[in-house]
């Protein structure tokens, strides 16, 4: 049997040169099954704003709603270390403020780790987080919360932008962040940086180099047709199948071929 997975096996991971696998899940079946698959880590992503809500970014995410998220993955009670998004404006006003919200999601959610956007503008915040003894993933490059500045999802750190990125990655592990997630940067970047950090680096979209990899459970699927990004790989292509069932219960129902005895109580 499986056995519960902690930080401290998180770090481990690392030193061993082991991957670390991790996807997404926002509620109590996903988490079931995406643990029962294997997984190091379950990430409980803003991303469910865009590929379960339909926003079109994860800006609206709101700490309610993350908090529902969190404790219906947790009711699945994974083996997997369960990580919350801490979303956007929750941590961005105030250490005290931060520090709150990320012990709310602890305390109210049960998550065993929060994750935070931002580099070394957000280090105070990961210090300060991580000093309550409430850990911290980080994530830098390609941050959705700051799409807007960004001008839309582009990848980061290229030319120029290369030694920012590499500054945010040594401002985050000094600030106490356990690990850290690159996203949409050069995969040389991301080689050079998990070289260089002594916590492990989880890739999306950042090259095969970083000590694990990151999904949205629902691009995997091929449940998001929003999008599909040129780091996803689609493992199954859910959609059609779906969409099938529902068809033929559809035109049963109007037949009458459903529900039959079989499905009647005398």
């Amino acid at each position: 049997m499986k056995k519960k997975m902690t930080i401290p096996d998180i770090l481990k991971m690392k030193q061993n040169g082991q991957r670390i696998t991790a996807l997404t899940a926002y509620d109590f079946p996903f988490a079931r099954l995406v643990d029962d698959g294997g997984v190091d880590v379950i990430l409980v992503g803003d991303s469910v704003g865009v590929v379960v809500a339909g926003h079109a970014t994860t800006l609206p995410v709101t700490m309610d709603e993350m908090l529902y998220h969190v404790r219906a993955v947790i009711r699945a009670d994974p083996k997997a270390l369960v990580v919350a998004d801490m979303p956007f404006m929750s941590y961005h006003t105030g250490i005290e403020e931060a520090c709150r919200n990320c012990g709310r999601m602890i305390k109210e959610g049960g998550a065993e780790a929060v994750k935070v956007e931002g580099g070394s503008n957000m280090a105070h915040v990961i210090r300060a987080v991580s000093s309550i003894d409430i850990p911290v993933m980080a994530h830098i490059g390609l941050t959705p919360q700051s799409v807007h500045r960004m001008g839309g999802y582009k990848v980061q750190g290229r030319s120029d932008q290369a030694e920012r990125i590499m500054d945010d990655a040594f401002a985050v592990q000094h600030a106490g962040a356990f690990a850290v997630v690159l996203e949409g940067i050069p995969a040389a970047l991301a080689a050079e940086i998990t070289a260089e950090l002594t916590i492990p680096t989880i890739g999306i979209g950042a090259g095969s180099s970083c000590d694990g990899q990151i999904l949205v459970i629902h691009d995997i699927l091929g449940l998001c047709e929003k999008y599909s990004p040129k780091f996803v790989k689609r493992y199954a292509d859910l959609s059609p199948l779906i969409s099938a069932a529902v068809t033929q219960y559809v035109a049963e129902v109007r037949n009458g071929e459903f529900p039959t005895e079989e499905h009647s109580f005398s």
